[in-house]
């Protein structure tokens, strides 16, 4: 009776220790697994930074033919080459800290895709409005992080379209009202040894 009674008693404490250990466990496992799910579904739904801007597209070739400061020889040239694909090239970026990206377009020739002539164009009140303008062939204007930069082929007498002795690189940035020079710089080509014989040196 009394043997009984002592394998009754840890029998019983055997249960409660074993109902306890689950019920600390489970609901230990219980608590952790949706927080975790909460914790990544909120990460998920913060947004990590501003929204990005997005351009709206625009008639390029309205804009130029359009923009009174545009030269009529340019505006003669642009026309379309094949079909109705004009010769620009269009960017878009932020290069004078407006609310909606500015536009770069770079009117081409058709035959070996010269430029003459690159433009920036600055969205004001539903409108774009002509902020730069560079007519000096060949020319082609393009945006580096956030500055206009600006590059000029340079040929010297007897240089074919394909090959120029250098070029000119100018960098220029938004002033508030205006685009000014930042820097400039100056690249001379080498010539390739196809061009003429190489020198053998003296040994």
């Amino acid at each position: 009776m009394y043997q009984a009674a002592i394998t009754a008693v840890a029998v019983l404490a055997a249960v409660a220790l074993f109902v306890s250990a689950c019920g600390a466990g489970g609901t230990g496992a219980r608590d952790e697994g949706p927080a975790h799910a909460e914790s990544v579904a909120g990460a998920a739904a913060s947004p990590s930074s501003q929204p990005a801007r997005v351009a709206a597209r625009v008639d390029a070739v309205r804009l130029v033919k359009t923009d009174p400061r545009v030269s009529a020889e340019v505006k003669r040239e642009l026309k379309p080459c094949v079909a109705d694909a004009y010769p620009v090239d269009v960017s878009y970026g932020d290069l004078t800290g407006g609310s909606a990206d500015d536009v770069v377009v770079n009117v081409l020739t058709c035959g070996d895709a010269v430029g003459i002539g690159s433009y920036v164009y600055r969205e004001q009140g539903g409108s774009y409005r002509s902020v730069f303008q560079a007519e000096e062939p060949p020319v082609y204007a393009e945006i580096d992080r956030g500055d206009l930069v600006v590059t000029k082929q340079v040929y010297e007498k007897g240089d074919p379209v394909s090959a120029p002795s250098g070029e000119t690189v100018v960098t220029y940035r938004w002033s508030g009202s205006r685009f000014t020079q930042a820097y400039s710089m100056q690249n001379d080509y080498g010539r390739t040894a196809g061009d003429g014989p190489t020198p053998v040196p003296d040994s």
